[in-house]
């Protein structure tokens, strides 16, 4: 009965199996040129991880290092005037057009993209906020302050973008030129004076002889209610600047003759007082002709 030695076998096993893995092609051989192409890809392998990685880094600290900068910034600008409209938004105006101004439905429409040209017009016209849901919004004294109507502005300018208000002098456009352009576009809802009229479903132009510049201005650029919106395409900034050098020459314009009935001239009131005076003198007529 023979007993063999464990140890001794792994000894004899490994000894053979260190020589093979050990031992290297000689150089020149085809062996030897494809470990060499092995260790040549593995180099490119280990170089790629490496650039990709060092990219990765670089990466990291320059968006650490530029990022807080940018987002300082924006908080800044909003912790003046845009932090206050928003308390004002969501004290006043989130329950009709929605915590980030996409609306509500059948109460209030989104304000994402109408600008501040639209924030200024309506409430600066008191036409909002709503009293009560309406076929049109009436025009009443404004309940917010310029500073506050400024900082709504500011709020949903920079929350929603759209149309701005422009700067300068809203009155610097052709007087000729403005006349034609209010009769093409606006006459027809507004009167040829600008005294407003009735529309269909409940709803009127209103009346834009009270009206300031830039409510006039803004009111082209978001185009309330049944109003068009003329936007530069429509109408260039010089000729929404002639419109309103003509709206407003017209109403300050002094109306001579007597009781102005529509700025339509002499006629309207020669004929309302020909009515008048003829039916006075039948009246005096018969009144004398009964006492007879």
């Amino acid at each position: 009965m023979s007993t063999t030695n464990p140890q001794s076998d792994t000894q004899l096993d490994e000894g053979p199996r260190r020589s093979r893995w050990s031992r290297r092609p000689a150089e020149g051989t085809p062996a030897a040129a494809a470990r060499a192409r092995r260790r040549s890809r593995q180099r490119r392998r280990l170089a790629n991880v490496a650039a990709l990685m060092a990219g990765l880094v670089l990466t990291g600290a320059l968006y650490s290092t530029l990022a807080p900068g940018a987002q300082a910034a924006d908080e800044g600008s909003e912790s003046s005037a845009e932090a206050a409209g928003r308390e004002l938004y969501e004290r006043s105006c989130i329950s009709c057009h929605g915590e980030n101004l996409e609306g509500v439905p059948n109460r209030g429409p989104s304000l994402i993209g109408v600008g501040e040209a639209a924030v200024y017009f309506q409430v600066h016209t008191g036409r909002m906020p709503l009293v009560r849901q309406e076929a049109q919004a009436p025009d009443k004294p404004a309940i917010f302050s310029d500073e506050e109507i400024d900082q709504l502005m500011a709020y949903v300018q920079a929350n929603g973008g759209g149309p701005v208000l422009p700067s300068g002098d809203l009155r610097d456009g052709d007087l000729a030129l403005g006349g034609e352009l209010f009769r093409l576009n606006c006459a027809s809802c507004h009167n040829f004076v600008g005294e407003g009229g009735a529309l269909s479903s409940g709803k009127y132009a209103p009346s834009i002889e009270d009206a300031n510049d830039l409510e006039i201005y803004s009111a082209m650029l978001s185009g309330p209610e049944n109003m068009p919106v003329f936007g530069d395409n429509q109408l260039t900034a010089e000729e929404k600047r002639s419109i309103i050098n003509y709206i407003q020459t017209i109403t300050d314009m002094p109306d001579p003759g007597g009781a102005g009935i529509g700025r339509i001239g002499p006629v309207g009131e020669g004929l309302v007082i020909w009515l008048v005076g003829v039916s006075a003198l039948l009246f005096g007529i018969f009144w004398m002709g009964s006492k007879a």
